[in-house]
């Protein structure tokens, strides 16, 4: 799923674009993508874009007449841009909506079959603001509110950095990388962190966002985004079972469930102790390796 990262990006490139142009036309190609009835995307056409924005991992586009669009990518939504007169946008089955500007054309699409992404039409921000999860944004907040915000229920870190109604914009990819540069485990419970803890959560979270924010607008530069992806090479952990952690070079452990999964060095970040594996750790027993000594072990 896009994170924090992936939309700011968008959000710039599409400031760039469509703020000040005229929303000429929109094609509707999915009949699941859009959410809302009342009022009508009939009603935006003719409209300026006025700005916009991110909300969690949301897009608002700002129209005159206080009209909104929100687009939710969820995990396979993407958008394209193209040009006037210029560029080739995607089509067939992934296709969910097209929107033509007076500047150029953006397409909305969604790899995959569950269609998840959505579009809502909204009158007014205390409407848009109805979407909004509360979570905090942590680029805005400082140690101690973001310790206080993540010690009000106790959870494993990792759900908790990934609960949008406790921090906005955070995912299962950069939850991943973010404990890693904490060197923290993914299934300490907050309630259990000491304030030290926190301070370096605080730090890596603040690091990793803003670095691979950085990364992404040098490689779009005037562009539009094209490889949104949840798994990049120049990330340490998330994505990268049994590739060594760039840190130490211990291989990269795992935790499956249902189709997701979370990556952690058990060297950096677990005193070498590997994690249970629901369903592998179930079905070998006594037999799973619980540390990396055992693992090689066994190899």
């Amino acid at each position: 799923m896009p994170e924090l990262p992936d939309i700011e990006v968008y959000v710039e490139c599409l400031q760039r674009r469509i703020v000040g142009a005229t929303l000429d036309d929109i094609q509707l190609r999915s009949p699941f993508v859009l959410r809302t009835v009342i009022p009508s995307w009939r009603e935006c056409l003719g409209r300026e874009v006025t700005g916009v924005s991110r909300l969690g991992k949301r897009i608002v586009v700002a129209l005159t007449g206080e009209l909104r669009l929100v687009f939710h990518l969820m995990r396979l939504g993407r958008l394209h841009w193209a040009e006037p007169g210029g560029g080739k946008l995607p089509g067939g089955k992934v296709l969910l909506a097209t929107f033509a500007f007076s500047s150029g054309k953006l397409a909305f699409i969604e790899v995959g079959s569950k269609k998840r992404a959505s579009l809502h039409v909204l009158s007014g921000d205390e409407a848009v603001r109805a979407l909004d999860r509360g979570g905090l944004e942590v680029m805005q907040a400082d140690a101690a509110t973001m310790a206080q915000a993540l010690r009000r229920e106790n959870h494993t870190i990792k759900r908790a950095l990934t609960d949008p109604r406790i921090l906005s914009g955070i995912g299962n990819a950069y939850s991943d990388e973010i404990l890693h540069a904490a060197r923290l485990s993914p299934v300490t419970l907050t309630q259990r962190m000491s304030d030290e803890d926190y301070a370096r959560l605080h730090a890596a979270t603040r690091e990793v966002l803003q670095r691979f924010l950085d990364t992404m607008r040098r490689e779009v530069g005037e562009g539009f985004p094209t490889k949104v992806t949840a798994f990049r090479d120049d990330m340490a952990v998330h994505g990268r079972f049994g590739k060594p952690c760039p840190v130490c070079e211990a291989p990269v452990q795992r935790i499956v469930y249902a189709d997701r999964e979370t990556n952690y060095c058990a060297r950096c970040q677990t005193d070498g102790r590997r994690l249970a594996d629901r369903a592998l750790s179930r079905l070998l027993g006594k037999d799973f390796p619980r540390t990396l000594d055992d693992l090689e072990d066994r190899s």
